[in-house]
């Protein structure tokens, strides 16, 4: 049971509420790259776009989903009242604060230095201190995970901690260790900058600094998307979790691995010896090891379900899965996606390829694949299979293929955003720039692709806008007279809540209260 509704919709409302703002500046920004005209389209407009396209997208959006999305696992797979309630809407109203001070920087034309403010571009010193606030709230979150965590500990001794809670405090764990290089960078190298306190920033170690925080901020965002995986979607599937070690392997490793990883970003940065970075390109490939166990526990999962469900055969299983289910299917889509966006990754972890796609389209098509198709997707699927818990009010059949189409769109939209910009980034296009000049004879051939990417974009702002107001629609829908049934996660036929390890049932010992 949900006691705290009010908080998760809080954060879970303003995180979607931004997430579609964003997707709106997305598709201006492809169409001002296009050849065709578009409106307001000067350098100055786009990199404000750009600036508030990204920090919305990888700050506001993924923080307070995630917060909110924790608060939900705390409360439901505890099964406990939620510690430190007056913490967590003070942790909220400094994200809120953060993020109104940050856009209205940016809006003003005061912070144009991209989500990733890398110096000597320099931006108000009230964007910076923003976005302090943001990660300030956000450390409140970690405290409350780990304090529910062992207070649950204390109060069933010798008993696991629920898988979903586990990766939650886990991401916390990750979290306050990332967020120490960002912090350390912009309390002692930008904002005193900014300030004109200081006359000379060290870029080099700025741009280090950031780099700790940059990529496990991937596997922050990640978490959800996994935690997902792992809990949710073998039980919607109709079957069990091929195995709760696994899961718990897989998120204890993503913890220690993507901890000292982000110096890959720096491949090619003249303040790092080559030494260093084929120490980084080998720290880096370690990172695949927990995402593949993920990929071969849900599979193995699934094909448990489809077995259940009565498929026979090599694959026959696949077909008699239930994939009129949001959560099933965004699954099986957000995997797909996965293919392309780690195998673009795996080029960009190896130090001699990277060169030659470091500051092309590639980069922008992997982590589009990577943030909008794996993780955002799954963000999706989870807000679905919460919102009757946190609303009372249950998805009709026309609710559901609602939610279906919009699933469908999303992943279309990117695969077709996506894949130009990676046969343009093979071909040289580079990034962060705010137009092209297609009259040049070398460059001519790009226009074409560019507007083939522009129609993702737009089919993508199109499931956007429907996924909003598929929310509001379940929202504003009658209220049951009787709640949704208690939310359900996965579980190994070896790990049950209660402990009590009987393997006679698939979801649970059927024995006792759990």
């Amino acid at each position: 049971m949900v006691r705290n509704k009010s908080l998760v919709l809080a954060h879970c409302w303003l995180a979607f509420a931004v997430f579609a703002a964003a997707s709106v500046l997305g598709v201006w920004q492809m169409w001002v790259r296009s050849p065709l005209h578009a409106p307001y389209a000067d350098p100055e407009n786009y990199f404000v776009s750009v600036t508030a396209h990204g920090a919305s997208m990888a700050y506001v959006l993924t923080t307070f989903f995630i917060m909110g999305f924790g608060y939900f696992v705390a409360e439901t797979a505890l099964g406990r009242e939620l510690p430190g309630v007056r913490w967590a809407w003070l942790g909220y109203a400094l994200g809120v604060i953060g993020t109104l001070l940050a856009v209205a920087t940016v809006i003003s034309g005061r912070a144009t230095v991209l989500f990733t403010f890398y110096p000597p571009l320099t931006a108000s010193p009230f964007f910076y201190i923003g976005l302090v606030l943001v990660v300030a709230g956000s450390w409140i979150w970690c405290a409350i995970m780990i304090l529910a965590m062992t207070q649950w500990k204390r109060a069933n001794p010798g008993l696991p901690v629920p898988l979903s809670m586990f990766a939650t405090v886990a991401n916390a764990v990750m979290w306050l260790w990332t967020t120490v290089g960002v912090a350390a960078e912009l309390l002692f190298q930008v904002i005193p900058a900014a300030f004109g306190w200081t006359d000379t920033v060290d870029v080099g170690l700025s741009r280090t600094l950031f780099s700790w925080t940059l990529h496990a901020i991937v596997y922050f965002w990640l978490f959800p998307a996994y935690i997902a995986f792992y809990t949710m979607a073998p039980e919607q599937a109709g079957g069990r979790l091929y195995s709760d070690t696994m899961g718990r392997l897989s998120f204890v490793l993503f913890l220690l691995y993507s901890l000292p990883v982000g110096m890959h970003h720096l491949f090619m940065d003249p303040e790092h010896s080559t030494g260093f970075k084929f120490v980084q390109m080998f720290l880096t490939a370690l990172v695949t090891v927990p995402t593949l166990l993920t990929i071969f526990t849900i599979a193995a999962s699934f094909e448990i379900a489809g077995r259940l469900r009565g498929g026979t055969g090599l694959f026959g299983w696949i077909r008699t899965l239930p994939w009129d289910r949001p959560m099933v299917l965004a699954t099986g889509l957000a995997f797909f996606m996965l293919w392309f966006g780690g195998g673009g990754g795996l080029i960009n972890m190896s130090y001699g390829m990277n060169a030659m796609v470091h500051n092309t389209s590639w980069v922008t098509a992997h982590f589009h694949l990577i943030f909008g198709g794996t993780v955002v997707i799954m963000y999706f699927a989870i807000a679905y299979q919460i919102w009757p818990q946190l609303t009372g009010r249950s998805p009709r059949l026309a609710d559901l293929a609602l939610q279906r189409r919009q699933l469908w769109l999303w992943a279309i939209g990117m695969m077709v955003m996506t894949l130009p910009w990676h046969w343009l980034g093979l071909n040289g296009q580079w990034r962060r720039v705010a137009h092209f000049d297609y009259s040049d004879p070398l460059i001519a051939w790009w226009g074409p692709w560019v507007v083939v990417s522009l129609i993702g974009g737009l089919v993508l702002l199109a499931s956007a806008l429907l996924f909003v107001a598929n929310l509001a629609r379940l929202h504003g829908a009658r209220r049951l007279d009787v709640m949704p049934a208690p939310m359900r996660y996965a579980f190994a036929r070896s790990t049950h809540p209660c402990g009590c390890r009987n393997r006679s049932t698939a979801l649970g010992c059927g024995t006792c209260s759990c």
